[in-house]
């Protein structure tokens, strides 16, 4: 393509590249029944996800298996925090950002222990707090247990949920909200998960960490049921709207111990399903007991009538959201004819969580001129809140193929490549990672179609 021609193109190229979005995101199969091929011959696509989540840095450890990563038993690197971090914006957005009735809030890790009678508060207490009790002169062999106990009750358990905080400012938040309902309270926490003993009865061998992003929402009894169905289809198209198989994700009810119906949203992962978000509905009785005596603290105005608020509780695990997506997004793609692999494994990530929109590289030429320009456009596409991975930064030379293998498995949106034409005229190769189409394109257009094609995507 001619530089003249660049300025006349844009719209129309960008239109095409939004067909091709509209139509990937829409259409897309799913392969994810197939085995994999070339490097991992004969591995399942499980033990594929696996491997590449850790090669490629999304998860930490040496030994990723489905227990450990459904309970909260490991880290993530740089690519997964990245992910992450754009799955909890995506939430916040949804639930908080876009919406005058739902109210941010920040409660704290420890909770009472009356709260909590029924757990095990030897096992999740912070255990130096009471470390250093038992080390003091004042524990004797007569007094261990009484100061243990002590203890306890200043620090309280680590909280397993997020409910016991909403359920707490409830009050001072519906005072705020001029006493109005419906209304909602939100927040995204960590949370400690205990897994019990199998060997032991109720012990707990370890506890395990999560991610919970919840909302509580208040409303009358009269239309607590609509609001239920609400929440519980908004919430299913929320997870479905990001994923290439939307098919994946389903619900599903059961009852609590209480005899309350949950509902669950799942995951179908490749070795079955599993919960990642859940809704409970309850009655006007869970604010009562938080807060006894006066109950005309707890009145808010549904309409012109004075009422205590039923509660919808919905919970949803972002890391097992993450795992979800991280698997949904794994494809196995067909590769080029020269290379001997006959697929590729890649991320087909959404382009609003895909942890690195564009990564900036350059193939042969006048190193420090190139890595100028990579560095100038990088700091201009970072300031405008594209994220990039700074892929001129490598100072061995790794030839294309096997570059656009690695940011294919990155999830990394497109590549864009500087070289010697950009010196002399400004232009660049622009590679899409689900078409594999490399596009010129001058280096000023680069941000703006970033952006709109983002945008373009968000939408669908």
């Amino acid at each position: 393509m001619a530089a003249s021609g660049i300025g006349r193109c844009t719209w129309k190229r960008y239109n095409n590249h939004a067909i091709v979005a509209s139509h990937f995101f829409k259409n897309l199969i799913s392969l994810k029944h197939r085995r994999c091929s070339g490097g991992n011959t004969g591995h399942s696509i499980e033990e594929c996800l696996f491997d590449l989540c850790k090669r490629r840095h999304f998860i930490s450890g040496d030994n990723l298996t489905k227990t450990s990563l459904l309970q909260g038993f490991h880290s993530l690197g740089p690519l997964g925090k990245e992910l992450k971090k754009n799955l909890v914006t995506q939430w916040w957005n949804s639930i908080v950002l876009y919406r005058e009735e739902v109210l941010a809030i920040d409660t704290l890790y420890h909770i009472p222990l009356q709260a909590h009678a029924s757990k095990n508060p030897l096992v999740t207490i912070c255990s130096e707090s009471w470390k250093s009790h038992l080390q003091g002169k004042d524990c004797t062999q007569d007094k261990p247990v009484p100061l243990l106990e002590n203890t306890i009750r200043q620090n309280g358990v680590l909280r397993e949920d997020l409910l016991y905080g909403a359920l707490q400012q409830y009050v001072s938040c519906l005072d705020l909200m001029n006493k109005k309902l419906p209304f909602g309270l939100a927040e995204i926490g960590k949370c400690f998960n205990p897994i019990p003993d199998k060997n032991v009865g109720k012990k707990v061998s370890s506890i395990g960490e999560q991610t919970l992003a919840s909302l509580t929402w208040f409303s009358s009894a009269k239309t607590a049921s609509q609001w239920r169905d609400y929440w519980l289809r908004h919430r299913l198209q929320w997870w479905q709207k990001f994923a290439q198989s939307p098919s994946s994700f389903s619900t599903s009810d059961h009852q609590d111990d209480q005899g309350r119906k949950v509902s669950e949203i799942q995951y179908r992962f490749p070795w079955g399903k599993e919960p990642i978000e859940s809704l409970c509905s309850k009655d006007d009785s869970t604010l009562l007991q938080m807060h006894p005596g006066n109950n005309t603290q707890l009145h808010g105005r549904d309409g012109r009538k004075s009422v205590i608020p039923y509660v919808l509780w919905v919970s949803g695990n972002l890391e097992r959201g993450l795992l979800a997506y991280l698997s949904d997004a794994l494809q196995l793609s067909e590769t080029s004819r020269q290379t001997k692999d006959l697929r590729r494994q890649v991320l087909k990530f959404h382009p609003a969580l895909t942890p690195f929109k564009v990564a900036v590289d350059m193939v042969k030429g006048p190193a420090m001129e190139l890595r100028l320009v990579c560095q100038g456009m990088a700091s201009e596409l970072r300031e405008n809140g594209i994220s990039v991975w700074p892929g001129y930064s490598e100072t061995s030379h790794v030839p294309l193929e096997k570059l656009f293998t690695r940011y294919d498995e990155m999830g990394i949106l497109f590549t864009a490549l500087v070289s010697e034409s950009t010196l002399e005229n400004g232009l660049l190769q622009l590679r899409n990672r689900d078409t594999t189409l490399k596009e010129t394109m001058h280096v000023s257009k680069v941000r703006h179609f970033l952006e709109q094609y983002i945008t373009a995507a968000k939408n669908l």
